[in-house]
């Protein structure tokens, strides 16, 4: 599973001022982040806006992708949700032309039990045969999936090949690096967390931050790859402001104020998201005028 190790991103979906999807800005951020380093692509994400974007909407953002994209870099799909009935039949009748791989957040709202997350996993594993990345974010589904059910899963199925751990917790990528299966990768959700934890041993990055900058961040994760620790954290430090400035408010907000001072989209959001403040919004224009 090469194909997912280094930097993948978490794409954004760019609205217009009236809300509607902005494929002009769509193409432009996927051509940016494919001719600046970005190794692989992540589409319809919680980074996305899923939850706030229709079914037709989806297909579209995908179609686009796929096209732009040309086959240039691998593309993950996100395909989760709280109903695994749901989730299983998606798997079991969309077209998936042109897609390497699935992203599947753990249950949110919810809150299974350990076991919950694991049968709600096999039930994904059975239904396709694409490779799956798990996805940790117990900030947003309210229940944290413990290493030891993600190393059972990933003994369990051949294709569950990654997650994407974003619990924040350092010791938990460590307890994950420890006890995973040679061939399974560990996949860093927190940007901030990202180049301690390749350094550590996992597989790179699934970011936020790293499509507004993709040179820069795709550059400290091949560091952190190759061992580089000191040429690494030079990056990083330049980049902690931002990364916290990002995620201060909500996400995608922080990151589209970002895009939109490098003219790449609007920093519109959908309800219940709301665009970020005024002195959010100064303080990240500051970081990008001087970066």
């Amino acid at each position: 599973m090469q194909k997912f190790v280094g930097t993948g991103v978490a794409l954004i979906t760019p609205f217009k001022e009236d809300l509607s999807v902005d494929f002009d800005a769509l193409v432009k951020l996927v051509n940016y982040n494919i001719e600046n380093g970005t190794d692989y692509l992540v589409i319809n994400g919680t980074t996305g806006e899923s939850a706030t974007i229709t079914e037709s909407e989806k297909q579209e953002v995908i179609d686009v992708i796929i096209k732009t994209n040309n086959k240039r870099l691998p593309l993950v799909l996100g395909v989760g949700g709280n109903n695994t009935a749901v989730v299983v039949n998606e798997l079991k009748t969309r077209d998936f032309t042109g897609i390497d791989g699935i992203l599947s957040v753990a249950p949110y709202y919810s809150k299974p039990t350990q076991e919950g997350f694991y049968q709600h996993y096999k039930a994904i594993a059975e239904a396709t045969d694409l490779p799956i990345i798990l996805y940790n974010v117990p900030g947003r589904t309210a229940r944290n999936m413990e290493p030891a059910t993600t190393i059972r899963l990933a003994n369990d199925f051949a294709n569950i090949v990654a997650v994407k751990e974003a619990g924040n917790n350092q010791q938990q990528y460590y307890t994950l690096l420890k006890d995973k299966p040679a061939d399974f990768l560990v996949i860093s959700g927190d940007d901030d967390l990202a180049l301690g934890t390749t350094l550590a041993g996992g597989s790179g990055v699934i970011s936020v931050i790293g499509q507004a900058f993709p040179k820069e961040f795709s550059m400290m994760i091949n560091h952190g790859l190759q061992g580089n620790n000191k040429e690494g954290f030079e990056i990083h430090y330049k980049m902690m402001d931002i990364i916290d400035f990002i995620f201060e408010e909500n996400n995608p907000a922080g990151i589209k104020t970002v895009l939109q001072e490098l003219n790449i989209c609007r920093n519109d959001v959908r309800l219940p998201l709301v665009k970020a403040s005024q002195e959010l919004t100064v303080k990240i224009a500051a970081f990008v005028t001087n970066f």
